[in-house]
């Protein structure tokens, strides 16, 4: 089933998380939530990575999607407040995702705070602002892609609370 663009882009303007939005609707639990977040963290990693060449703008955007996935997929998986509201609200607010980093950078540390601060400023710099260079949005590849705390690490990052619920799922989505 094709969803008209019409409705995408409603959906893009209007701010809603079509897979919290869906996974509400459908009733699906939280590993597979989280699991849905990953699998287009996954892609938006890939697609920002192939970009850094060609277009930095999009580039830094989808870097960013890449770890506001991941940070969402976290926050599912440990039941954070933010991640129940978020799906209440059928959309994450800048406010929900800030909040969710600090607490899971209370848990994780501080260098995931600082992972999701590189994400952030490609989001706001690179995309918005539009005056990174293609140099300086590579620099910044470096960080989001090969943290501790990469999309391809991301499921170990909560130890084995986001491992038991979602290993499975994770390494399928990874894989």
């Amino acid at each position: 089933m094709d969803v008209p663009n019409s409705l995408l882009e409603e959906a893009k303007r209007r701010e809603i998380d079509i897979v919290d939005l869906l996974s509400k609707a459908l009733g699906v639990d939280p590993p597979s939530r989280a699991s849905a977040h990953l699998k287009l963290a996954r892609r938006f990693l890939e697609e920002g990575e192939a970009l850094v060449e060609k277009d930095p703008i999009q580039a830094s955007e989808k870097l960013y999607k890449a770890a506001e996935e991941a940070v969402k997929a976290l926050a599912v998986a440990l039941g954070l407040e933010e991640a129940e509201k978020a799906e209440e609200q059928g959309r994450w607010t800048t406010t929900l995702l800030f909040t969710a980093v600090d607490k899971i950078s209370r848990s994780e540390g501080e260098e995931f705070k600082l992972w999701w601060k590189s994400a952030w400023f490609l989001h706001v710099e690179g995309f918005h602002v539009a005056r990174l260079t293609t140099e300086q949005v590579r620099d910044e590849v470096n960080p989001v892609v090969s943290a501790p705390f990469s999309i391809k690490n991301i499921y170990s990052v909560a130890g084995s609370t986001v491992t038991a619920l979602l290993a499975p799922a994770l390494l399928n989505s990874l894989s």
